[in-house]
């Protein structure tokens, strides 16, 4: 990227947020903080009124705006692609707010951009899978935790559990969320256990934003948690043997069970995994055990044998 494009750019991410750090700037165009520095004096020797405040970042004077940002074509191709996957994978009320920003970002488009998206359009589309969509059966109350999260209010909801089965009221204090394993993840403060707990936000039947706010700075930065998160997510390297014939039955669901890789071979592929649970990763693929053979580790094959002897007895036992 030359300068005139990072200048150009470092402008649309000043408008883009309150205050962004000249370390972020750096590291987003993989350029020096002196570097940045001189851009920002530049951009300011050409009467773009920047606010710098040590310790805070940059930030443009409230009321200033920059003229229609430009997009090239690749961009505006992108936007289609945004729309088409984001539609089929977010929740109904995220997907709303989506489209009505697409709109207002669709409207500055050149009419060139404009008719060549119109051209597009109706070219690619995604289709919805089942076994994504009952994290998204109370789209409600995903909006709700973002919006306690943004204001820092208090949140009331009934949770269950997966195992054991129960629900209980709580009274959480949002820390952040987070997207792993096709879930949507809330941290919080939970006034009930008096402890930092997840909760998978679409366990959640009712869920109400408080009147009360917390205050953010009392608790743990976000990042610590997903740290600790990913320390304490021992994963382990699965590799099984597929028959050739069977690859498209896991086309789909791989990627759930924490695909990595594959080699293929001239009768069967060996594939690789990384999963956190390999009880899960078994009865994932359970359904297709006549094709698949366990190579590693040793537990999960022994696991798989005992399985099996437990489902022959179940379906042989009399009534």
């Amino acid at each position: 990227m030359n300068r005139i494009d990072r200048l150009t750019a470092i402008l649309t991410h000043l408008q883009s947020k309150r205050t962004i750090r000249a370390i972020e700037l750096a590291n987003r165009f993989g350029v020096s903080l002196r570097t940045i520095y001189r851009d920002v004096r530049a951009l300011e020797e050409t009467g773009v009124p920047i606010i710098g405040e040590a310790g805070q970042g940059y930030s443009l004077v409230e009321g200033y705006r920059l003229p229609p940002v430009m997009f090239t074509k690749q961009e505006a191709l992108a936007f289609i692609v945004a729309e088409k996957l984001l539609e089929k994978s977010m929740d109904e009320e995220s997907n709303r707010f989506f489209k009505e920003a697409l709109y207002k970002v669709k409207a500055i488009l050149k009419s060139e951009e404009k008719d060549l998206l119109g051209r597009v359009d109706d070219k690619i589309q995604v289709f919805k899978r089942e076994n994504h969509q009952s994290q998204f059966k109370r789209s409600k109350n995903f909006q709700l935790v973002l919006e306690a999260i943004s204001e820092r209010r208090v949140l009331q909801g009934h949770y269950t559990t997966f195992e054991p089965k129960k629900t209980t009221e709580r009274i959480l204090e949002p820390i952040g969320i987070y997207y792993s394993y096709s879930n949507w993840y809330l941290i919080a403060y939970c006034r009930l256990r008096k402890d930092y707990r997840t909760f998978r936000i679409d366990r959640f039947d009712k869920i109400h934003v408080l009147d009360g706010s917390f205050v953010l700075g009392k608790h743990p930065k976000f990042q610590e948690f997903l740290d600790k998160i990913s320390s304490e997510h021992q994963l382990h390297q699965i590799v099984i043997r597929v028959d050739n014939s069977g690859l498209k039955y896991l086309q789909n669901a791989k990627y759930d069970l924490g695909f990595v890789s594959e080699q293929k071979g001239e009768e069967a592929t060996d594939m690789t995994f990384m999963n956190s649970s390999l009880e899960g990763f078994l009865r994932g693929i359970l359904y297709m055990t006549d094709m698949v053979q366990i190579v590693s580790p040793i537990e999960l094959r022994k696991r798989l044998t005992v399985l099996l002897a437990d489902i022959k007895g179940k379906q042989l036992s009399e009534k």
